[in-house]
């Protein structure tokens, strides 16, 4: 409701009759009309934030009034402000809010501790990324007789500080879940909290919810236990000092001397448990996560793509394990709690898929409704390490549906698994703060009891908190696209390399390597022939010169147009370029617009949207976080 009722976008004067707003959103079909005198400070050009006060009539546009100045679409900061309000992010917590927070202790007490399982003598550390301020789960690990292993996934006891009914509570649950810009983070959570007592900083007691599994030689989950624990970490670590401790770096290795063991038992361990996980058929896309490089303005310097580590796929098996062996615990016990899904792709979506990787060479089973996760995984091996990798690892993406959250265990396809719940990052995500609740209840044989506790019906929780997920994940998107399109204002005429990401009728999507930059090389820059449409085979093709241009095919492109208002960027081919201006083709000079061959899916003129989220807990730079299947 908020979000048709306030409107984000360019500010602009109709002298004495008034003003208006034009939509940012381009879904937004009406103008809104600001009468004289409010202008809440802002001058022609300024991006605002409006409320609409009269709802269009029939023959006019929506009335409304101004409530903020975000500034001008140019300056520093700006693009930050414009994507808080579009996706109504708040900006600071109500002061009960942080009243409440500052009523938290500080420090763990005598009290908090009694009756839980007291894990400080544990060689414990947390490992995150170089920037994380919140450090929401730890591991222990050690070998058991016969060759077997003991892993504790120490998680933060969020729930022991965030009693149900509070302020703190209903304001989690309204955003759901933190969000992550390249140089910001919007918490769920006040800073007291998040990065303060229930942080597991090391060298001081916090309590956790732990999850104790016992795995046999071969990685396979024989036991598991579930406590409310206190931990000390020994250390704060990040994903880099491990992998290099691992890899052999003797000055690391003399500093954490005490440690190394442990973290050679950890690198052991998850190699094991994600060959099993790989062997049940369980999907992962493991390919270079792009970060942005910014200055201290907040501007877009440069793209850096970081390989994910061993010390990354560490830590996400273990956080997996210990999802999958709450979900089963709760699921056993029949424990209300909210589980997190991913059904299986649609057939339409798996047909089409097949298809565009059928022109790769590469086969799906003959049964696409009865498409198996290892299938897909399949694909993937076959490309490994092959020029087509990206591009169909994004096409596999873009194919699956997205994975939610449920008040009933209906397994998770992308995983392999009949059971998943989120578990291990309640910090940042509400859905989580519920299952601990769950099983915290279990464990004192209140499980029946856990629906009273809750903001609402299960039902109603899960499709808000999905709902929530989904705008965090919009927003984030939509920002980094913004700051690419700002970054490659200063570069028109320059040539870059890049490859085919989608072909539609009205011309060619285009990535740029390195910079991982998307652009749209529209039809009409095809000045050296006419160029028909062919859906079928994803390609269009030169009716006089036969020139052809299909996914996935390696181009150069100029930089043609940045529209920064639009968050478009339009390139030109630079062999188009360059027979056009040598003279043009056989035949004779176009006179009519490129034709489609066939039947013609019609849609706008957008690239194919990707998803984020990839398994696991990877990392994120200036603030950015992936975020878990």
């Amino acid at each position: 409701e908020r979000a048709q009722q306030h409107i984000v976008g360019p500010f602009e004067e109709d002298g004495r009759s008034g003003a208006h707003v034009i939509p940012f959103d381009k879904r937004v079909p009406h103008e809104i009309f600001i009468p004289p005198g409010d202008p809440a400070g802002a001058r022609p050009g300024d991006m605002v934030l409006a409320e609409i006060t009269r709802p269009p009539p029939a023959t006019r546009n929506p009335s409304g009034r101004l409530l903020q100045r975000l500034g001008r679409l140019e300056d520093p900061g700006t693009d930050l402000k414009v994507i808080m309000a579009k996706y109504g992010l708040p900006d600071a917590f109500p002061e009960e809010v942080e009243a409440e927070a500052t009523r938290v202790p500080t420090t763990v007490r005598a009290e908090d501790i009694a009756g839980r399982t007291d894990f400080r003598s544990w060689d414990t550390v947390t490992v995150d990324p170089e920037t994380a301020r919140d450090h929401d789960d730890a591991i222990s690990l050690d070998r058991l007789p016969g060759g077997g292993w003991k892993l504790a996934v120490h998680i933060a006891d969020v729930a022991h500080y965030v009693p149900p009914g509070w302020a703190l509570d209903q304001e989690a649950y309204l955003r759901g879940t933190s969000v992550y810009f390249p140089d910001r983070v919007v918490p769920m959570l006040p800073h007291a909290l998040s990065s303060g007592i229930c942080s597991l900083v090391e060298n001081q007691d916090r309590l956790t919810q732990t999850v104790v599994l016992e795995l046999d030689a071969k990685a396979r989950v024989r036991k598991a236990e579930f406590h409310d624990g206190v931990i000390k970490s020994r250390a704060r670590m990040t994903y880099q000092q491990v992998q290099r401790i691992v890899d052999g770096d003797a000055e690391l290795r003399r500093q954490f001397a005490p440690l190394v063991p442990l973290f050679e038992r950890m690198d052991e361990l998850a190699k094991l448990m994600r060959r099993r996980r790989y062997e049940r058929g369980s999907l992962d896309f493991d390919l270079p996560e792009p970060k942005l490089v910014l200055d201290e303005a907040g501007q877009m310097t440069g793209i850096v793509a970081h390989a994910r580590l061993d010390s990354m796929r560490s830590i996400e098996e273990f956080m997996l394990a210990a999802n999958e062996a709450v979900a089963e615990r709760l699921d056993r016990a029949a424990t209300p709690t909210l589980y997190r899904i991913h059904e299986q792709p649609d057939p339409e979506r798996v047909e089409e898929f097949a298809e565009l990787v059928s022109s790769f060479g590469y086969r799906l089973p003959a049964k696409l409704e009865e498409i198996r996760p290892q299938d897909f995984q399949g694909i993937l091996r076959q490309v490994e390490g092959k020029p087509e990798e990206k591009l169909i690892s994004d096409l596999l993406l873009r194919t699956m549906r997205l994975a939610r959250y449920h008040e009933e265990n209906l397994g998770h396809f992308g995983l392999a698994t009949e059971m998943y719940a989120h578990f291990t990052s309640p910090i940042r995500r509400y859905p989580d703060l519920v299952v601990h609740r769950s099983l915290r209840a279990l464990r004192h044989a209140q499980g029946a009891d856990v629906a009273r506790d809750l903001p609402g019906p299960l039902a109603e929780m899960a499709k808000h908190l999905s709902d929530m997920e989904r705008r965090a994940t919009d927003a984030e998107r939509e920002l980094i696209e913004w700051k690419k399109v700002r970054f490659m204002a200063d570069k028109l005429g320059d040539v870059f390399s890049g490859y085919v990401t989608g072909v539609q009728s009205f011309g060619l999507f285009v990535e740029l390597d390195e910079i991982y930059v998307q652009g749209l090389v529209h039809v009409s820059s095809m000045t050296d022939d006419y160029y028909r449409f062919d859906e079928r085979a994803h390609m269009l093709k030169g009716e006089n010169t036969g020139k052809v241009y299909r996914l996935g095919d390696r181009v150069k492109v100029q930089v043609a147009a940045v529209k920064l208002e639009e968050r478009k960027i339009d390139f030109a081919l630079v062999d188009v370029l360059e027979r056009a201006a040598a003279g043009r083709g056989p035949g004779r000079p176009p006179t009519r617009p490129t034709r489609p061959s066939g039947p013609v899916r019609r849609g706008r003129e957008r690239a194919p949207a990707g998803k984020a989220g990839k398994t696991g807990k990877t990392g994120r730079a200036r603030g950015g976080r992936r975020r878990r299947p």
